[in-house]
């Protein structure tokens, strides 16, 4: 297989990995590159790789593990609350089930809460569906530790999870109708389909006005959000209803069809439990209507069940 095959078969699945774990689309494209790299100049060294697959799932998580170390320095510093950097999806009702949730902006947020280690373990485990013998492999450890990494992190997760989900048609009926009631400065409809403990998220990077702070409960995300759509309004911005992080979400475009901003609702029994809206332009560069991104983390789903395996 020649070098150029062997990065379009590999990179979907590298770049999956390295997005999760890192949340950011320019640090995921920064490792998969390295691992590439890595990986082509020990080949030209002519030394044997048994398996191409694992040897560059092995780079990438160790990789990532060392960048978001350093990145969560750097987070400390970050003006105002940081969020992941979002991703305009599009998945099909298939690869909606599979992929969809391990893709969320609140699962990514959830995940920050977890160590670097046990973030990498967790997600090649229950996300990747690598066995634990490959996933002890890839981050340099004992099958035993990492069956405790991944232990502890699917309690952490468990425990801050929804634990009732409504279906996409419901879910995608229940955005449509946040929207417009929004965008109509209907505070009584817009109440009626927030969680009475709803959250309001919203990512500036000190680039863009936005609350330093999450702002909590109905009443209060409900009047904020619709003084925040008013104020677009006037601004000539449009919204369009689009998918985001395999979630309902939406995308605002100013009068010269710049994009300003994505947001992403995270629907659970019926309401929206948490609302991440994500304005700092640095994180928005990446993005356009139809995202390269999101076609690649589109195809990279799929662990080890039903996957063609190496060595």
């Amino acid at each position: 297989m020649s070098a150029a095959d062997l990065y379009d078969e590999l990179r979907p699945r590298a770049f999956a990995i390295a997005y999760r774990m890192l949340g950011s689309v320019s640090e995921a494209e920064d490792v998969v590159q390295e691992a590439f790299l890595r990986m082509h100049q020990t080949l030209r060294r002519d030394e044997q790789i048994t398996s191409p697959r694992a040897y560059l799932a092995t780079l990438v998580t160790r990789l990532a593990i060392d960048q978001l170390r350093s990145a969560r320095v750097r987070r400390e510093r970050y003006v105002g609350e940081w969020l992941p950097e979002p991703v305009v999806t599009g998945l099909s009702p298939a690869e909606h089930a599979e992929t969809a949730d391990s893709l969320s902006l609140a699962f990514l947020v959830l995940l920050e809460s977890l160590s670097p280690r046990q973030r990498a373990a967790f997600l090649l485990r229950e996300v990747f569906e690598y066995p634990y013998a490959e996933v002890a492999e890839f981050i340099g450890t004992d099958v035993d530790s990492t069956r405790h990494l991944v232990a502890r992190a699917r309690r952490h997760v468990r425990e801050r999870r929804p634990r009732y989900h409504s279906s996409r048609r419901q879910r995608e009926e229940l955005a449509q109708r946040f929207f417009a009631a929004a965008g109509q400065g209907d505070l009584r409809a817009l109440e009626a389909l927030l969680a009475q403990d709803v959250a309001l998220h919203v990512d500036g990077g000190g680039k863009v006005p936005a609350q330093a702070r999450p702002v909590f409960g109905r009443e209060r995300v409900a009047r904020t959000l619709s003084a925040g759509m008013s104020a677009l309004a006037r601004r000539g911005v449009r919204i369009q209803v689009a998918e985001v992080n395999g979630q309902p979400g939406a995308m605002a475009f100013d009068a010269q069809d710049r994009l300003v901003g994505i947001m992403g609702l995270n629907i659970a029994d019926g309401q929206i439990q948490t609302i991440h809206s994500i304005a700092n332009p640095d994180k928005l560069r990446h993005v356009d209507r139809v995202s390269g991104a999101g076609a690649l983390l589109r195809s990279g789903r799929g662990g080890a069940r039903g996957e063609q395996r190496d060595g």
